[in-house]
């Protein structure tokens, strides 16, 4: 890390401090890419909208709204369902607010209802609402965080409601009768970044919202839908799906916006390897021979974070997981302490799992300037006003190109100009992209994936309908074409109970649904000593993150578990500074249940179909800090896991792989590399995550009788990610191959083959096994 040049009052240009950062390191510089600035279009006020909002909205510095507001606003206000998908920062919440609160002024009896897909996201909206409603709106938030006491009154009195998917699922349907007379006069429903309702869980958010438009109907009311997302492809397309109604787009962004330096960085690689830096005793030639390795992300992330707080730039740093959001922080903080000591304490974390205070609390020292740089999750990805940002730093490809440009746009959102650094991880795709720009810069961005009709969701789905009202079949045309099936399967099953007025619910307690997909409760992270609450972690991830013996950190304090308790839901832990981490490690097994969809191609099958995936993490390894040596092994005895998906695979003759050189022993290894690297490739096809699917490799599966590689949704009935790889594969697996090809490393390395989730501690592997095996698939399959 430089020292610093600047105060934290004075602010480099972009290009100035990207010179600052790259100095001494521009073979870290793969890339620079420049978003020119753009001029906004405005439009005139919609005669609808009243004198005090106009008034109100003139106190905030708004004069007139731009295009697409106006736009957005008019058809909603017509009546029309609509979605507004523009950029980050050209205000996609003027264009529901406006429709909203002209409604409910000029209408005392009108409500509305907000869902936003985090608790920090509707707090903030919160805010502006209050500025800009009249008091008779009465606005509140309604999360999980709301005491007691407050729901009455939320219930009773409030006409515009902020929430989330989650608290309209396990609260306010269940218990419709509460919420009668707001749902009888509900006006608007606003569905805030519905990009982020993907996959699995924007599947169940899907169900959830058919759910709640059939019981307004029952209340007599017939809502219209405001939907804002960031740019995504097929904007319309995708909000039909996820509400069930015709929905119109408004996507060509009015807002003027400041220019985007954007550059691509790759850590760089340390002569020889960590173990030798720590003690100083290799040779040269030990150096000349060792396998080369990259300096982490992590610490890339923090040096940079650091140094454009130094260089007075207030920067957020995006970091994919809770734990890397707290160890940058932690890094940046240290470095600062040596250079500019008044500046380490102007450095936080910020992720899901702390308590509301923490949040909230943060959340208002970045808005003051209190603090100078933040180490997020991407829980701060979301609309969520943060004004004087000037540069983002982005720990590793997110996994959409949504969510990059949502990501890179949280800087300079007051019409500045902003820098934004994507610093690639030793992942195979990440690779890829800081070398190959175009595949970031010269695409368009995804479409939502999902599907409410997975059965996997659907029927539980059914099951809550039923429970908050008996299904008829006029019902059944509101959740889908499979929903008749479903209900006879769950019928047959004795979940639910025909009747001449419809189908009932049986049980006398609730479905038990969980909309996030992690099939579990949250487990509470609890300090042995002293009782105190410090975070919770959802159930899907307590048996690798918080299992006994864990490291865990939290808010920059080091802790390690001294107990898992899973009946209890509660993992107890004691302060402690070890010099070691903990990294699980896991087994897994997959059975063929069905095929929907094969390629025969002679030696070479490739199949789509349902499969039953086990797990369970079986131990864990303890590493030095530092030097990542593995310090010792230790058995865990944590129950087994299971899940019902959807899967791709392809099997290859042991007489194919002869003839392309893989010898026998070479053979798991090869595959082995071949899965992991298929997994790291696979975001380019698919709107997914790498850790949203798995993955297994065999020699000989019992099922297949043939050398398999399997790539799993890791979600109960699948996500598409899978189905839309099986589709893709010459593409996905071509793209495969040439990474692994291109990489410089001789025997594998976390850029190619390696994976940071490997439960067999990546061994064995075969990289040069691994190419053949895909050239041998990739000539066999067609094109």
């Amino acid at each position: 890390m430089t020292s610093p040049a600047l105060s934290p009052a004075g602010t480099l240009a972009p290009d100035e401090l990207l010179d600052r950062l790259s100095s001494g390191q521009q073979e870290s510089l793969t890339h620079v890419e420049r978003v020119p600035a753009r001029d906004g279009v405005t439009a005139a006020w919609p005669g609808w909208v009243t004198p005090a909002l106009r008034a109100a909205l003139a106190d905030r510095g708004i004069t007139a709204p731009w295009r697409h507001q106006a736009e957005a606003a008019d058809l909603a206000h017509a009546g029309e369902h609509v979605i507004v998908s523009t950029g980050t920062g050209s205000g996609k919440s003027l264009a529901y607010h406006l429709p909203v609160l002209a409604t409910l002024e000029s209408d005392p009896r009108a409500t509305a209802l907000y869902l936003a897909p985090t608790k920090a996201l509707a707090a903030d909206q919160l805010g502006t609402v209050s500025a800009l409603a009249s008091p008779g709106i009465r606005p509140a938030g309604y999360d999980g965080d709301t005491p007691r006491e407050e729901r009455d009154w939320v219930r009773a009195h409030a006409r515009f409601v902020l929430t989330n998917p989650d608290m309209l699922h396990y609260s306010v349907l269940p218990r419709h009768d509460g919420w009668s007379a707001f749902l009888r006069r509900l006006r608007y429903v606003v569905v805030d970044e519905c990009h982020t309702y993907r996959g699995v869980f924007g599947s169940h958010v899907a169900q959830v919202l058919r759910r709640l438009r059939r019981v307004c109907a029952r209340y007599g009311s017939a809502p219209v839908f405001v939907l804002a997302s960031a740019t995504v492809g097929d904007p319309a397309s995708s909000a039909t799906r996820l509400t069930g109604l015709p929905v119109t787009a408004v996507s060509d962004d009015s807002s003027p916006r400041g220019g985007v330096t954007f550059a691509l960085w790759e850590p760089p690689l340390l002569p020889f390897s960590a173990t030798d830096a720590q003690s100083g005793e290799a040779t040269g030639a030990q150096a000349r021979d060792a396998v080369p390795i990259r300096r982490s992300a992590l610490r890339e992330t923090a040096d940079l974070l650091a140094d454009a707080i130094a260089g007075g730039v207030r920067t957020l740093a995006f970091v994919r997981s809770r734990r890397g959001a707290e160890v940058v922080a932690a890094m940046a903080r240290r470095s600062l302490a040596e250079v500019a000591p008044e500046l380490a304490d102007r450095v936080a974390a910020y992720r899901a799992g702390y308590l509301r205070e923490d949040r909230r609390a943060l959340e208002t020292a970045l808005r003051t300037g209190e603090l100078y740089g933040l180490a997020s999750t991407n829980a701060l990805e979301l609309g969520v006003d943060l004004v004087g940002l000037d540069a983002v730093v982005i720990t590793g490809y997110p996994g959409t190109l949504a969510s990059l440009w949502q990501q890179a746009g949280r800087a300079g959102r007051a019409g500045r100009d902003a820098l934004c650094v994507l610093v690639a991880r030793d992942d195979p795709l990440d690779t890829y992209l800081v070398h190959h720009p175009a595949a970031l810069f010269g695409r368009p961005v995804e479409a939502t994936v999902l599907d409410p009709g997975n059965p996997y969701v659907l029927a539980p789905h059914l099951c809550c309908a039923a429970a908050e009202l008996p299904l008829t079949d006029a019902d059944l045309t509101l959740f889908g074409e499979a929903a008749r099936a479903a209900v006879d399967a769950l019928v047959e099953a004795g979940a639910l109970r025909r009747r001449p007025s419809g189908w009932y619910w049986t049980a006398s307690d609730r479905p038990d649904v969980d909309l996030r997909g992690t099939g579990d409760s949250r487990i509470s992270i609890v300090e042995s000593a002293t009782g105190r609450l410090l975070g919770t972690v959802d159930g899907g991830s307590a048996h690798a993150q918080v299992h006994t013996g864990a490291v865990h950190l939290h808010r920059g304090a080091t802790y390690v578990v001294d107990e898992l308790d899973l009946d209890d839901s509660v993992a107890l832990v004691h302060a402690e500074e070890p010099d070691w981490t903990t990294h699980p490690r896991d087994v897994t097994d997959v059975d063929i249940v069905s095929v929907s969809s094969y390629v025969d191609a002679g030696p070479v099958g490739l199949f789509l179909g349902t499969v039953d995936v086990t797990g369970q993490v079986v131990g864990y390894q303890r590493r030095r800090i530092g030097t990542g040596e593995v310090i010792d092994s230790r058995p865990l005895d944590l129950p087994v896991r299971q899940l019902r998906t959807t899967a791709v695979w392809w099997t290859i003759s042991p007489e194919e792989l002869d003839r392309y050189g893989v010898e026998p022993y070479q053979v798991p290894g090869a595959l082995h590399a071949a899965e992991h690297a298929a997994i790291g490739l696979l975001p380019l096809i698919a709107t997914c995550d790498r850790w949203d699917i798995g993955g297994l490799s065999t020699a000989v599966h019992p099922d297949t009788e043939a050398p398999t590689v399997f790539v799993y949704d890791g979600h109960p009935g699948g996500a598409g990610f899978a189905e839309r790889a099986y589709h893709a594969a010459a593409q996905w697996l071509t793209a495969t191959r040439d990474v692994i090809s291109a990489c410089g490393c001789e025997t594998g390395c976390p850029s190619c083959v390696q994976s940071p989730k490997c439960g067999n501690g990546n061994d064995p592997l075969s990289k040069q096994g691994a190419i053949r095996v895909l050239e041998a698939v990739l000539a066999a399959l067609p094109s």
